[in-house]
């Protein structure tokens, strides 16, 4: 494939950046007029362009020789194609379109796509990008084990994953995340889309048209790509692997960090315990995004700490999750035995907690949550809501406190906190990582689990009927 010019990036390995120039592969719009009618557009390569007509016209069935073109002439200089065939065109054509991976066939490809939000800033972090790059490569069994089939996937700014599609072409994959968030009500405005096949500007322009701020890719952009982001105001990457990646446009709207970084000195805690009792069954085990909720809880967590430890006094419901599990001291004395029990057997000094019914954990949240932990014993974020002491973070020095409340028969959490020193994050400082507090998000009720999933229609909205035919 021909290469353009060479674009100015920005190239990231190992949380070091530096400027450079990279050619990037030429996205070539080739008007086809076939006897004076304009047919389709050629999303192709520009080179030996004669041979990929004279393919296409005998592929379609319109030729079966070279006799049968009068005439062939293309125009490089205005991307024009203008070609006279003996026999009449059919009066309905049904083209068939490729599964775009290769040359695609475009009807109303946009010249160009002035994004209403492209004046406006939208900042990302690395480290999101990175955690949201590897859940999609988790997700994405089918492309690993034959490699016929691409992904993408849309999530938060936070990293946190939204919706996931998979489809032999890798346009199609865009079209299923868009009628899927249409569906479910989900906004997409200023998430981040990955994919993992090559972006070209069909793309970019329905990414834009959902309101993505930033895309990113596993390999290239097209030099029309690059283009179209530029202009409407997208942040887009390629060859995102590990934590390498390359920066193509608005490489001020992306903060580079080392997202390999985990959080010293802190151990992460899930609190597995709980009798459930309005849900009716252990919400550890409801299934969320192809995994259960307790797996999910895990995944974010082990991205973020060497130590991760499951508190639950049922160890064999998750023998197949590689930590320590470790049991209540103060046996059934609700989720402070759990928070006690953590401390006490954690190999850090502090530790950071998390119920196993919160599986929208935000790295970003949480680190911001752990760089306080010098600052008390107890590191406590505020939601809308008020505190919220199952996603915070606890020092070893709390255990007396706590253990003298556990011992007098209190289960509260909050019975403590007078007896420590205490570090409040407001709401504020939580919105800004993580605008819609998601990471404080918990289900409690058959109700609550089956609107996380889509399947509860919103009374505020319209219906909206899906059918077969």
């Amino acid at each position: 494939m021909q290469v353009n010019q060479a674009h100015e990036i920005v190239r990231v390995r190992q949380g070091r950046s530096e400027r450079m120039q990279r050619r990037t592969v030429t996205e070539y719009p080739l008007l086809l007029r076939v006897n004076g009618n304009e047919l389709a557009t050629l999303v192709c390569s520009p080179h030996q362009l004669k041979f990929l007509l004279v393919g296409f016209f005998r592929l379609q069935g319109f030729i079966e020789s070279l006799n049968d073109i009068e005439s062939l002439g293309i125009c490089s200089d205005f991307g024009l194609a203008d070609v006279r065939l003996k026999k009449d065109l059919p009066k309905r054509l049904q083209p068939t379109l490729t599964s775009g991976c290769g040359t695609g066939i475009v009807y109303n490809l946009p010249k160009q796509l002035l994004s209403e939000n492209r004046l406006r800033p939208r900042y990302y972090d690395t480290r999101a990008l990175f955690q949201l790059m590897k859940e999609l490569s988790d997700l994405t069994e089918h492309y690993r084990s034959h490699g016929g089939i691409h992904s993408a996937a849309i999530g938060d700014r936070s990293g946190m994953l939204l919706l996931h599609a998979e489809d032999i072409g890798r346009h199609n994959t865009f079209d299923r995340v868009a009628g899927e968030a249409l569906v479910r009500g989900i906004d997409l405005q200023d998430t981040m889309l990955v994919t993992s096949g090559r972006v070209s500007t069909e793309m970019v322009a329905k990414a834009a048209k959902l309101g993505v701020g930033l895309i990113a890719s596993r390999t290239s952009p097209t030099d029309k790509a690059i283009a179209l982001c530029t202009e409407a105001g997208i942040t887009l990457v390629g060859y995102v692997r590990g934590q390498n990646m390359d920066i193509f446009t608005h490489p001020q709207q992306l903060s580079v960090r080392n997202a390999g970084e985990r959080i010293i000195g802190v151990t992460g805690v899930i609190l597995a315990g709980g009798e459930s009792r309005r849900m009716g069954s252990d919400k550890s085990l409801l299934p969320l995004a192809g995994a259960r909720f307790i797996d999910q809880v895990y995944r974010r967590m082990a991205s973020l700490f060497d130590e991760v430890i499951i508190v639950t006094n049922s160890p064999d419901l998750y023998k197949e999750i590689p930590c320590r599990k470790v049991p209540d001291i103060y046996y059934a004395q609700g989720s402070l035995a759990g928070l006690h029990s953590g401390l006490a057997h954690a190999r850090c000094e502090k530790i950071f907690v998390a119920a196993c019914d919160m599986p929208f954990i935000s790295p970003v949240v949480v680190r911001e949550i752990c760089a306080h932990a010098d600052e008390g014993d107890v590191v406590i974020p505020y939601s809308s809501n008020g505190h919220e002491p199952l996603h915070a973070l606890y020092s070893k020095s709390c255990l007396p406190a706590m253990e003298e409340i556990l011992d007098a028969g209190l289960k509260r959490i909050m019975y403590f906190f007078d007896k420590v020193e205490r570090v409040d994050l407001p709401a504020s400082v939580i919105r800004r990582l993580d605008p819609e507090e998601k990471s404080f998000q918990n289900i409690n009720t058959p109700e609550d689990y089956f609107r996380l999933r889509g399947t509860l229609v919103d009374t505020e909205r319209p219906q909206l009927k899906l059918g077969t035919s």
